[in-house]
């Protein structure tokens, strides 16, 4: 059981966002006439509801960024903290445990501070990607309909750039957003070390 949770978390992280928005899609796909939708969909008409059109609801699509980021990135951040944690060493732990420390109090004075340089360098290098907002994800996953709610600011320098002809604008719109996460990284930085 274990290998097969393992492989689940992992394996989302390995798939272009290409095929998993296309896997996203299809699970969650509306019903047309002939066709039956998504599994979703299916399951919610099989209790009675009515189907919803998932991709089109711009109130639905911040939740659905968010799903299906932590579904596709988790077995990342997993790797990189068990891979932490084993590099833990195990007479500290025994010695918390001689001491009477339970559950808790290890994980918080023995793991935490043991892992912390992974924390803060996992937290720098998340800040620099914070302007990002996962611009292969959403150009995947947006459609028109949700253009407002789903629009972040490498999307716009994209459509800027090649669907408006704007360069320039697009481009300083690029160069400010560069900008930004350098500063961001820059004072993370400064307050980790």
């Amino acid at each position: 059981l274990k290998s097969v949770v393992q492989t689940c978390v992992y394996l989302p992280y390995f798939l272009s966002w290409v095929i998993f928005a296309g896997l996203v899609q299809v699970f969650l796909q509306a019903p047309v006439p002939g066709d039956v939708g998504g599994v979703v969909n299916q399951v919610i008409q099989a209790m009675g509801g009515e189907p919803i059109d998932f991709m089109k609801r711009p109130e639905m699509f911040r939740g659905i960024l968010v799903i299906t980021n932590i579904i596709k990135t988790a077995g990342y951040s997993t790797i990189i903290y068990l891979a932490a944690m084993a590099g833990v060493d195990s007479d500290l732990y025994e010695a918390a445990l001689i001491d009477g420390a339970g559950y808790w109090k290890r994980m918080v004075h023995v793991t935490l501070p043991s892992i912390a340089p992974t924390i803060v360098l996992m937290s720098t290098l998340a800040l620099g990607r914070i302007l990002d907002a996962g611009f292969d994800q959403i150009f995947n996953l947006y459609t028109p309909a949700v253009y407002e709610t789903a629009d972040i600011i490498d999307t716009f320098v994209y459509r800027m750039a090649f669907t408006n002809m704007q360069y320039s604008m697009s481009t300083a719109a690029g160069l400010m957003k560069n900008c930004v996460s350098c500063v961001l990284i820059i004072v993370s930085y400064r307050l980790a070390y």
